[in-house]
């Protein structure tokens, strides 16, 4: 099933072409009319007629999240004011927001990208689904609404929050599917135990789309166990647009919309285009976009180009699961820890509940880390020797796996925070 197929299963070599022939185009746009880019090209001795093919791209320089700061709020838009139709913005937590406008045009890409990956995961007019992320500056509920009306499914607006609430109205309206965070959806089936809810039982649910935040498949397993569904990941950032593109019903990758944007993959330290295959940073080339355009944007997460062909169909390129950012690894007593091996270990121990926090201090010269984790009830003991003894289980498997001995504290069942948006799990207290 496609929505798109023409593009969709176009002959790579073909699409390889569109491609071109879309980044030739904005290349010759953006070294004529803005100032930045032109300035840019032209101070690395980049011309738009050096650039031949698509391999020619690694000629131009990168572009940071901190171009965006520098810039703000809009002057690095392409655009008037007067053709920009709606304005997002991220939360600042690292520093000045990044403001991204869009026009018609952009809106209809984004919606456009949303409705193939909505029908790849089967969810269509027949479906209601329930868009649980926030609405507002954040790109995620907007942006699925859309997507969702697109297909013809109908859509219940509920946003995070109010959850009790939430569960009622996805009983009542027989919800099918649901857009949310996977922090999110945990926090739901915990209050949906609370309030005696089964999703098999009780509810239409079928289908989850997660996604603003890294997740592990361990993480899916523990979701579907629970809840009876089938999770699908789906990827986005604010500075695209918003989410985009997700995994089809295969669930071996996510599918890139090749004519919406070009892909790279870099190693980290040198900048150097990886081999398919090989895990680095991505380095994203947004092809149509009018308002705020990116050319070799480094986005900092970690992941991989897919060699193998999907079997849905489907000639797009796929990356691999996004695994954690380059800006987010932690270098404990020398050793690279990346919060996503950690996520993947702990969700491995059945004894183990959704919830765990990462606790990094420093104690003079050394860098020190602890983890908290929460207990399912049907394991949590008040005997000392139980807990002792599991304790050190949990311990034992993250030394296998991180080659990094941690200390493990134990918590009752709902004594760590729960997060109605991105989840938080890493408290840094090295710079507090």
């Amino acid at each position: 099933m496609y929505w798109n197929a023409n593009i969709e299963c176009m002959a790579v070599d073909d699409l390889k072409k569109l491609q071109y022939r879309s980044f030739k185009n904005l290349i010759n746009n953006l070294y004529s009319f803005n100032k930045f880019y032109h300035d840019r090209m032209k101070g690395a001795g980049v011309h738009p007629d050096d650039l031949r093919s698509l391999a020619d791209v690694q000629k131009l320089p990168f572009m940071y999240k901190e171009d965006l700061r520098e810039n703000y709020p809009t002057k690095l838009f392409n655009v008037p004011n007067t053709e920009i139709v709606r304005f997002h913005a991220s939360s600042g937590t690292s520093g000045k927001p990044t403001v991204v406008g869009y026009t018609q045009n952009d809106l209809a890409y984004w919606t456009e990208a949303l409705a193939r990956s909505l029908t790849s995961i089967g969810i269509g007019s027949n479906d209601i689904l329930q868009v649980s992320y926030g609405y507002g500056l954040f790109t995620g509920g907007l942006g699925l609404h859309y997507g969702a009306e697109k297909v013809g499914a109908s859509v219940v607006p509920t946003s995070n929050g109010n959850t009790e609430r939430q569960l009622e109205l996805m009983q009542d309206l027989g919800v099918t599917a649901i857009a949310c965070t996977p922090s999110y959806l945990m926090h739901m089936s915990y209050t949906a135990e609370k309030m005696g809810i089964d999703f098999r039982r009780d509810t239409c649910l079928k289908k989850a789309v997660l996604g603003a935040e890294p997740w592990t498949e361990s993480m899916r397993a523990k979701i579907e166990s629970a809840m009876g569904i089938k999770a699908y990941d789906i990827y986005g950032t604010s500075e695209q647009a918003g989410p985009m593109f997700s995994e089809c019903e295969e669930r071996n990758g996510i599918h890139i919309g090749a004519d919406i944007m070009y892909v790279e993959i870099v190693d980290s330290d040198t900048g150097e285009i990886l081999e398919d295959g090989e895990r680095g940073e991505m380095v994203v080339t947004m092809l149509k976009k009018e308002a705020l355009p990116l050319v070799r944007f480094r986005i900092k997460d970690i992941t991989s180009l897919m060699k193998d062909e999907c079997p849905c169909g489907r000639t797009s390129p796929r990356i691999s699961r996004i695994t954690g950012r380059a800006d987010d690894m932690l270098i404990i007593r020398g050793i690279n820890v990346f919060p996503s091996q950690i996520e993947y270990t702990l969700m491995r121990i059945p004894q183990i509940g959704d919830q765990y926090m990462i606790e990094v201090s420093r104690e003079g010269a050394l860098d020190n880390m602890k983890i908290q984790v929460e207990i399912k009830p049907e394991f949590f003991s008040d005997k000392v020797e139980d807990m002792v003894k599991l304790r050190a289980h949990i311990e034992s498997e993250l030394k296998k796996y991180l080659n990094l001995a941690v200390p493990v504290e134990l918590k009752a069942p709902g004594a760590l925070p729960r997060f109605e948006g991105k989840a938080k799990r890493v408290i840094d207290k090295r710079v507090m």
